[in-house]
């Protein structure tokens, strides 16, 4: 079916989903490997491949009834990425670990990664600021206004994952600076140092180009993706007290969660029924 064709079908079906089967040998062979190389990622990065070894090529070409080429380029994708190693007459093998961060629950960075190593900090900068009028009004702060400011570079066994830039509330973070920044977690110094827990927090993800700074601290050429994390927690009682501005390299860490899908009326059915 051509493009055309699909459009006019799509038109005289009344704008209803049209599906048509895929020819297989028209595909192209690019679409494919990426569709492979996607499958591949997944038992790569929750670590489901035995002794992080992937099948050899045979068993993928009759596992996805793919060619030897596109399971290839499928390899060579992931090899780009940084997370396997293709040694000729012996197999691909897992070089490089993905670190799950969750987005379920409000916690720090070595809390999020208990059991995977020692996560450690290097400060970079730390101390007091004038708040941008931004960074100001999230903190609930009238202008101007002095507030702490911390730069860390963080790191798991010793390899680098993330440059995070944080804003505490005054109330907080003059306390906080007096405290060991590079063994503990901001959080938990927090919820120590004010005697409340931590109750919810705002957050955003996107993906972000790695700037010549961030690209040198963070060890990976200028322009990688990184995973950019906003984040604004409060204390239980509502108040907003941690502004973050974190960048996560994109190869070393993946994002997961569980969603719950909400109650939707069906098309054409009344919604206040």
């Amino acid at each position: 079916m051509t493009a055309t064709e699909f459009v006019d079908a799509y038109r005289e079906t009344g704008n209803q989903a049209v599906t048509t089967p895929l020819a297989p040998q028209r595909r192209r062979r690019a679409d494919r490997a990426r569709e492979i190389a996607d499958v591949l990622r997944q038992q790569i990065v929750y670590g489901a491949l035995p002794e992080a070894t992937l099948p050899v090529e045979n068993a993928l070409v009759h596992e996805f009834g793919a060619s030897r080429n596109t399971v290839r380029e499928a390899l060579g994708l992931l090899r780009d990425e940084g997370l396997v190693e293709r040694v000729p007459g012996i197999g691909t093998f897992v070089v490089c670990e993905k670190y799950p961060h969750g987005l379920n629950t409000l916690l720090g960075l070595g809390e999020t990664l208990v059991g995977h190593g020692r996560v450690s900090n290097e400060v970079r900068s730390a101390g007091s600021v004038t708040a941008p009028p931004a960074v100001a009004r999230r903190l609930g702060l009238a202008r101007p206004t002095r507030v702490v400011y911390l730069e860390r570079l963080r790191s798991l066994n010793g390899l680098v994952l993330s440059l995070d830039l944080t804003y505490l509330h005054p109330d907080v973070g003059e306390a906080v600076l007096a405290e060991d920044l590079v063994a503990n977690d901001v959080f938990v110094l927090i919820e120590r140092l004010c005697g409340k827990r931590l109750g919810a927090a705002d957050i955003s993800v996107e993906a972000v180009n790695a700037d010549p700074h961030s690209a040198a601290l963070l060890q990976v050429p200028e322009g990688s993706a990184l995973l950019m994390v906003e984040r604004l927690a409060h204390l239980e009682d509502g108040r907003p007290v941690d502004l973050e501005y974190i960048r996560f390299r994109g190869d070393r860490v993946r994002m997961n969660g569980r969603l719950s899908r909400p109650n939707i009326a069906s098309p054409g059915e009344d919604p206040c029924r």
